[in-house]
């Protein structure tokens, strides 16, 4: 796994073979984020990174110059896993919480600029997480909410919905919060 761009560019993480999470391809990656950035500035701004897995997207945040990051991850290896690139790169910016995805998003009352989710393609409840995410008031007025998902998903109904976008079998589509 690798950082594509901005502060951390070109730094290598070994992402355990035992892990079951699949990371963002770097052509994906380095696409969506271009994306982003023609919506939301990295710049100062803060992210949620939800389903963590190996912590690729939540380094690419940090790398390029967002403020805060929360990465949240339930499985005990990635989450550590996650920690220890943190510590390697010596960075203080991220707040790294082990836990269910779905509970933090009924908890939680902070807003980011950017969330991202990368939930697993084979989740039962995948469709209903973009809904569950901007009903809970995650993303900030002028915010994005990317999501990752398969194939399969269609969400060009969602009244949130911005675009979508598709890299080889790595889907995304982009929301706005609804004033």
């Amino acid at each position: 796994m690798r950082i594509i761009t901005g502060q951390y560019k070109g730094r290598h993480f070994d992402v355990p073979r035992t892990f079951k999470a699949r990371p963002t391809t770097d052509f994906a990656k380095e696409n969506i984020f271009n994306v982003i950035r023609g919506y939301v500035d990295f710049e100062e701004s803060s992210a949620l990174d939800l389903f963590s897995g190996t912590g690729s997207i939540t380094l690419e945040f940090l790398s390029r110059g967002c403020s805060r990051v929360v990465s949240v991850e339930a499985d005990r290896e990635h989450h550590a896993f996650i920690k220890q690139c943190l510590a390697k790169l010596g960075d203080d910016r991220c707040l790294p919480l082990r836990g269910d995805v779905f509970r933090f998003l009924r908890s939680c009352r902070e807003q980011f600029d950017i969330v991202f989710a990368d939930p697993p393609y084979a989740l039962p409840n995948l469709p209903q997480i973009p809904e569950l995410v901007l009903n809970a008031g995650l993303v900030k007025e002028g915010g994005l909410l990317v999501f990752e998902h398969g194939q399969k998903n269609d969400f060009s109904n969602h009244p949130g919905f911005l675009e979508h976008r598709a890299y080889g079998s790595v889907n995304f589509s982009l929301f706005r919060p609804l004033s």
